[in-house]
């Protein structure tokens, strides 16, 4: 006779309960959510930093230089050093006109101008028979009109046109870091660049790295003649 085994029938054990998971879970999505959140305001914000700020910095300086120019083809008058004093050419950072205002605070180099410096050290104006013409402008953002200044090179032409005159420099010496507290590149005679005489210099400053504030980035350049503007605003053969 054949054996047979009678199972005992077991009642069904209920699930256990899963809101330890289901409350991981959520707390995981909204963590998610605000990062992506976070992640979308960073974004707007470098793009504001990096490109709506360099469009309003434009058109401001635009306007200016048209005011500029417009007042020149007036007629001779006195020297308006807050509006502008000229326009700087650096055909190496292709960058069209940069307007050179006063000053080279954020009020000032904001508006999408090169300034030059009031302090720590005061700028000689290129017209003087000896000096350093000393100007800054921001790298990123704001214009970022100093934004290629490392495509500057030895030899390379920077001219700054007046009403009356374009001033032709030639580049002889950069220093690619410094520290931002290293006021020495402005002085009348540059001694970081290699000169040792006074001459009619110019030197451009910004921040490096890109995107930081953490260094200066210098370029040095020395008068080499100067040209009368004539009826046509012909420029000299550097900017042609």
């Amino acid at each position: 006779m054949a054996v047979t085994h009678h199972a005992e029938d077991t009642e069904a054990q209920p699930p256990r309960p899963q809101r330890p998971r289901r409350r991981t879970a959520a707390v995981v999505s909204v963590i998610g959510e605000l990062l992506i959140t976070a992640g979308l305001v960073l974004a707007l914000f470098v793009v504001y930093s990096l490109w709506w700020t360099n469009v309003l910095a434009d058109r401001d300086a635009s306007e200016k230089g048209h005011q500029i120019r417009d007042r020149w083809a007036d007629g001779p008058g006195p020297l308006d050093t807050k509006d502008g004093i000229g326009f700087l050419h650096v055909p190496a950072m292709k960058n069209g006109e940069v307007l050179v205002t006063k000053g080279t605070g954020s009020d000032e180099l904001n508006h999408g101008v090169a300034g030059y410096y009031t302090k720590p050290v005061k700028s000689a104006m290129p017209w003087k028979r000896t000096g350093n013409f000393s100007l800054a402008a921001h790298r990123d953002g704001h214009g970022a009109k100093f934004h290629n200044i490392d495509k500057v090179d030895e030899g390379d032409p920077v001219v700054f046109e007046t009403r009356d005159t374009w001033y032709v420099y030639k580049v002889f010496a950069k220093l690619p870091e410094t520290s931002k507290y290293n006021v020495d590149v402005l002085d009348r005679i540059p001694k970081e660049s290699g000169r040792k005489k006074p001459g009619r210099y110019i030197t451009l400053t910004t921040c490096t790295p890109v995107l930081t504030s953490k260094y200066r980035y210098i370029v040095w350049g020395e008068l080499e003649r100067t040209e009368k503007v004539d009826a046509d605003r012909t420029p000299p053969k550097e900017l042609s």
